[in-house]
Formats: structure tokens, C-alpha cells, sequence
């Protein structure tokens, strides 16, 4: 066996020592944290019913392909109804964020009806709606909410 070279050593070490400094396959980097404010959007006429003004504190926006419709701001007993905006359809998906303790159930009339109990306590949550609740062809959707779940 020969005797390796004094310089062979450091010389190996200097050429692999940079590839320690590369991105390893395995090696993942943090997700960026997401925003908590997204922008607003008008993407659907929402109006209160029994007066048919403008609901402007039921705010829109998208988190990806669904529209979220913010009803922190609503307590009590209230309703609304959405409906599409002319030459446009309705989105993908629909969601509502509530507050618990504000809204204890949100009902949901399209094409289907659908019911969602809001626990009493906790932050915030959103809401999914099935994408069968509402068609392609549905006129418009009614939202009902009150405090109590009755």
C-alpha cells in the first residue's frame, strides 16, 4: 500500500467542505406566514333582505379559490341574500368566517339548505360550504344567522 501525500487530506477536505453549504434534498425551508388581513374583493351582491340595502359590513375576499364572506362583525338575529353579479358566475367555493358567542347557527338556503352550529366560545373559524349547496344555475343564496342555537 502506498503513503498517501500529506496535501491529499486538507486538499479533499477543501474541495467537499462547499458542499455542505448546498440545499440537501431533505432539507426543507419554513412556509412564509400568511397574511392575516387578505384584500377585499366585490366578487358578489350581498343585501340585506327585508330592505334590500347593501350589507357593507359583510366583507368579501379570496383565500384561494373560495370567496370568504366575513360575519364577525354580525350578532344577534339578521339575514342576507347573495346573489351573482351580472355576467359573472358564482364562485368555486363559498366560505364564512363567524365569530362564536356572536352567531350560534348559520343557515344556508340554495339549491340546498344547510344548517352550522357555531360553538358558544373560541376564535374565530371558518366555515365550508359543500360545493352541492349551490349550481351554476342557482338565482340566489340566503344566509340566516342568530345568537342562539334553536
Amino acid at each position: 500500500m502506498r503513503n498517501i501525500s500529506p496535501l491529499v487530506l486538507p486538499a479533499m477536505l477543501a474541495v467537499s467542505l462547499p458542499a455542505l453549504a448546498f440545499p440537501w434534498p431533505w432539507h426543507h425551508h419554513r412556509a412564509a406566514a400568511k397574511a392575516t388581513a387578505l384584500p377585499p374583493v366585490h366578487a358578489i351582491a350581498v343585501t340585506e333582505d327585508a330592505t334590500g340595502a347593501t350589507a357593507t359590513s359583510i366583507a368579501q375576499s379570496w383565500d384561494r379559490n373560495a370567496l370568504l364572506l366575513d360575519l364577525t362583525r354580525q350578532g344577534g338575529r339578521g339575514e342576507a341574500m347573495l346573489t351573482r353579479l351580472p355576467d359573472a358566475g358564482w364562485p368555486l367555493r363559498l366560505e364564512f368566517r363567524v365569530r362564536p358567542g356572536a352567531i350560534g347557527r348559520l343557515t344556508v338556503q340554495g339549491a340546498q339548505r344547510v344548517v352550522f352550529s357555531v360553538p358558544a366560545q373560541g376564535a374565530p373559524l371558518v366555515l365550508r360550504l359543500d360545493p352541492g349547496v349551490y349550481v351554476t344555475d342557482t338565482a340566489s343564496i340566503t344566509l340566516r344567522w342568530s345568537a342562539a342555537d334553536d
